[in-house]
């Protein structure tokens, strides 16, 4: 193979493989932007201003923040108490 001919394949290869890795970064890029635009209930500020979406319906929801919504959702799945006369029977009980 002449080396001219040599030279032209070794830089379309070296070429190729840099384009595969811009590529590849880019992607990083907007996979990362896209996980960082997430709305994730902690890190959010917009959710701890927005009132519960269930206000409407539930009264112990009224004057809630979706954040706290959440957290009192959580709360109550793992029958955490909600009142300090909760906990202080809890208290009592043990």
């Amino acid at each position: 193979m002449k080396k001219s001919t040599m030279i032209t394949v070794l830089t379309s290869v070296f070429a190729a493989v840099a384009g595969i890795f811009v590529y590849k970064s880019y992607q990083e890029k907007t996979k990362q932007e896209a996980l960082e635009k997430d709305v994730d209930m902690h890190n959010s500020q917009e959710i701890d201003k927005r009132e519960s979406v269930e206000a409407d319906e539930d009264d112990a929801e009224k004057g809630l923040t979706q954040l706290d919504s959440a957290y009192r959702d959580e709360w109550q799945a793992n029958a955490f108490p909600q009142t300090h006369r909760e906990m202080e029977e809890l208290e009592k009980d043990k």
